[in-house]
């Protein structure tokens, strides 16, 4: 569908190390955006007892679209890649988003019940919020955030037309695989021990304003779930929600232009989870090699002078969608 983001896939060289160094450094060593435009605080009522804050870089040119960034399990607007790729935008003259899922960043605190892999009716809320503001979005969710954004343009909703793209960062897309890996092999305990640590502070937050609130088991990922996320979402049971929300379910009904990047080398998300995984042909997937979980450290550097691969490319997958629809 973009031949040079088809090219681009193809030739990603990564850094010698591997797929959990890769990991490693794209979530522990995020570096620094050189420059950040202002932003622009907003405030979105999600529901009740529920408030997401979003900041806002405006944009400098205003017939380029607008771009939506939400971010991984644990983040916020303030991860790293979040405003490495936001910096990047803003450099180039879009207005960026960035968001913050309920219970998360500025947002701690401000609702009664954090956010999981399914709350894509919070997503479309922050959508239709800002598509009241700005005439055309692109949205890119990464990690978890990618999951949800799948399930919300699969999931039979009638979509607003200034939506015009989709990119999903190595979404784990099926709930169930990804819980188990990170909760149980030992090559990923100190992954788990780091979602669970930024987990920690989103629930110490929540339990100070809503006195209420149910006190989940915090060792692992899917002990989480099984504690909080499920009985809290109104799901049977683990099982339930992982069955519910895993965004595999939705690839089918997709009919917005939508992308997906996910390395084959995943520590989190195997490529034996998109096989046999029925696709609309709106759909594009990208495996490159090598990247591990959001890694994607290049063994050269990108036009932008530094080796964040994933950040060249999805500034190359917002320009192509951006050209694609000025051509029209």
């Amino acid at each position: 569908m973009f031949l040079e983001i088809d090219r681009l896939m193809n030739t990603f060289a990564p850094a010698p190390g591997g797929a959990f160094l890769q990991t490693i450094i794209g979530s522990q060593f995020p570096g620094k955006p050189k420059f950040l435009p202002e932003k622009i605080p907003h405030t979105i009522d999600l529901d009740v007892d529920a408030k997401s804050i979003a900041f806002e870089i405006q944009a400098v040119d205003k017939d380029k679209p607008t771009i939506l960034l939400a971010h991984g399990m644990g983040g916020c607007s303030e991860s790293g890649y979040i405003k490495r790729i936001a910096a990047k935008l803003g450099l180039q003259g879009y207005g960026v988003l960035l968001i913050n899922q309920r219970g998360s960043g500025s947002g701690m605190g401000l609702s009664s019940s954090l956010w999981n892999g399914g709350s894509s009716e919070d997503l479309a809320k922050m959508i239709d919020y800002f598509l009241q503001r700005h005439p055309y979005l692109l949205l890119i969710g990464f990690s978890l955030s990618g999951n949800i954004l799948l399930k919300y343009l699969g999931e039979g909703r009638s979509l607003p037309p200034g939506l015009i793209g989709a990119l999903s960062v190595n979404p784990p897309v099926d709930l169930r695989v990804a819980s188990h890996i990170i909760s149980t092999h030992r090559s990923s305990w100190l992954f788990n021990r780091y979602y669970m640590r930024l987990i920690g502070n989103q629930v110490r937050a929540l339990k100070k304003n809503f006195s209420t609130a149910i006190d989940p088991d915090l060792s692992t990922i899917w002990n989480f779930d099984a504690s909080y996320t499920a009985p809290v979402g109104g799901y049977k049971d683990v099982d339930d929600y992982y069955d519910q929300c895993s965004g595999k379910h939705y690839l089918k009904n997709i009919e917005t232009s939508t992308s997906i990047l996910c390395s084959l080398d995943d520590p989190f998300v195997p490529p034996e989870v998109f096989k046999n995984v029925s696709m609309n042909s709106h759909v594009s997937i990208y495996q490159p090699q090598g990247g591990g979980h959001m890694g994607y450290i290049s063994l050269h550097q990108t036009p932008y002078g530094d080796r964040r691969w994933m950040d060249f490319v999805v500034l190359e997958w917002v320009r192509e969608m951006s050209d694609r629809r000025t051509s029209k």
